[in-house]
């Protein structure tokens, strides 16, 4: 039995403003999540860690239906999602299967946890799909949980690398001129992306000059982005990250331990720092010219009760993006 993998995700500029055309750019790194399938007499998915266990059978009544775990909607989803495809494809329709899956990244933390495990399941089911079949098969299991996503995080997990992503259409590979070194802070506070979308949504509704604005900004942002990535110009990148982290604090995303680990990154050395995915709690990401620089906000964030890691996206896409690991 093989062990399928898929990638955490990491935006460094763009997010929000990509659910309305913006784009935006992103990265995949190696922390993510895994999953495992065998023939069973009924199609069941376990998720290690969080100790549930869903199957593809609807729940009999309508009380129980109402009741069901978000998981079980999003398993039953992908799996006939799966199936039409191969139906579509003229291919092999899966058939019964046992999943198990496990992600080393914590739901909520903006580091798409959620797509990272529908990714690997996607993979287990069928694991020659492409990288864009499996992103597109995805896109069903995380309506589920964010109602109205992107695909950026669905796109970046099956592919990884870095990518400039525009909603609609045909992702772009971004050329990483050196690698980013990263620290990933976590706030510890879960992050609803579908509540943080609608927060924006409304603003948008009641504001929508000023909404505007700040994602015509932001496309500034990420297209100067882009350039500094492929030029290698980390101090530029640093700074349009500051500058993204002002106008998402703008768009009322953002929250005070985020600020206080963007400030704390800064004091230590980051070249540039703001929170990734939905905010309001969740992650927040700071760009270090070394890993020493990075360690060292790492450190400092725990020692303000945070927890962190450092992550380096190379200049080419991680091996676990195509293929199989063994158990």
């Amino acid at each position: 039995m093989s062990r399928h993998r898929a990638l955490g995700k990491v935006i460094l500029n763009g997010e929000h403003a990509v659910v309305y055309g913006v784009p935006a750019i992103a990265v995949g790194i190696d922390t993510g999540a895994w999953a495992e399938s065998s023939p069973a007499a009924e199609s069941t998915l376990y998720v290690r860690g969080w100790d549930i266990t869903v199957h593809e059978t609807m729940p009999a009544t309508e009380e129980d239906r109402a009741n069901e775990a978000p998981l079980g909607r999003a398993f039953r989803n992908i799996l006939e999602e799966t199936r039409s495809r191969q139906r579509a494809q003229g291919g092999t329709v899966t058939a019964n299967v046992s999943v198990v899956a496990e992600a080393d990244l914590p739901p909520g933390g903006g580091l798409g946890c959620s797509a990272a495990i529908g990714v690997a399941v996607a993979r287990a089911l069928e694991p020659r799909a492409s990288a864009d079949e499996i992103a597109s098969r995805v896109m069903a299991w995380e309506r589920v949980f964010h109602g109205n996503p992107s695909g950026i995080d669905a796109a970046v997990s099956a592919s990884g690398g870095c990518v400039y992503f525009r909603r609609g259409k045909p992702m772009e590979r971004v050329s990483l001129k050196s690698p980013l070194i990263l620290a990933i802070g976590n706030t510890g506070i879960a992050s609803s992306t579908k509540t943080m979308v609608e927060v924006v949504a409304r603003q948008v509704e009641q504001k929508r000059d000023t909404t505007e604005r700040a994602f015509e900004g932001i496309r500034v942002l990420v297209e100067n982005a882009r350039h500094a990535i492929t030029a290698g110009d980390l101090a530029a990148l640093g700074k349009l990250l500051d500058l993204n982290q002002m106008l998402l604090a703008g768009l009322f995303v953002s929250s005070e331990d985020i600020e206080r680990m963007c400030g704390s990154a800064r004091e230590h050395g980051a070249l540039g720092a703001k929170l990734t995915g939905a905010g309001g709690g969740g992650s927040v990401v700071a760009l270090a010219p070394t890993t020493d620089t990075a360690s060292r906000i790492v450190s400092a964030w725990r020692n303000d009760g945070f927890s962190g890691f450092v992550t380096t996206v190379g200049q080419e896409p991680s091996a676990y993006t195509y293929g199989e690991s063994s158990p």
